[in-house]
């Protein structure tokens, strides 16, 4: 084929082109807007969003009422026996009364229920440093750090507070550091 006949069928191919991959984008456009809302839509009322106990033991959280937060959140529970985000709550509000035990309990429910649940893999660091195992709070950070390819909140947060800890053990009067 000479020069001549391959620019005069170029045209063509570029306007079939166009008409394909147009018919390709509106196809692809609307075939999944309906399964699409629907997975990210649910009827069942038990979701953590829809939960009216969940929702409620969020508003008692934010405002360190972590009694009813526990109240709300066990019956939550109750309904949802395998959604992480209630157990890492629950693991969090026992913590914050000192609950060390009960929380960890429920962070380790969470984690079985959601191995990769950032938020009960800090929180549970959390619980470790409170209880002086500093180890084990940089297990979690190690966990976090595979977790978060490009670092996240939870990192951070949990990085942050094993260094304050680290910076509070060597101003103690009998840490081995100052006797160095």
């Amino acid at each position: 084929m000479n020069a001549s006949a391959r620019r005069n069928q170029s045209p063509t191919r570029t306007m079939v082109f166009r008409l394909f991959a147009a018919a390709a984008v509106v196809t692809a456009l609307a075939a999944p807007a309906a399964p699409a809302l629907a997975a990210g839509w649910s009827s069942n009322e038990t979701t953590t969003a829809a939960d009216k106990d969940y929702v409620q033991a969020e508003k008692h959280i934010e405002a360190g009422d972590y009694e009813r937060a526990i109240a709300h959140l066990t019956k939550a529970a109750e309904r949802q026996p395998k959604n992480a985000d209630i157990f890492n709550y629950l693991g969090y509000t026992n913590r914050k009364l000192g609950n060390y035990d009960v929380a960890l309990t429920h962070y380790q429910r969470a984690l079985s229920l959601d191995p990769s649940h950032r938020g009960a893999h800090e929180y549970l660091g959390e619980l470790y440093l409170t209880t002086g195992e500093i180890e084990k709070a940089e297990a979690q950070l190690s966990k976090l750090d595979s977790l978060c390819f490009f670092g996240c909140e939870e990192y951070r947060v949990l990085k942050a507070k094993i260094a304050e800890y680290k910076e509070r053990q060597a101003a103690l009067p009998n840490s081995n550091s100052s006797a160095n």
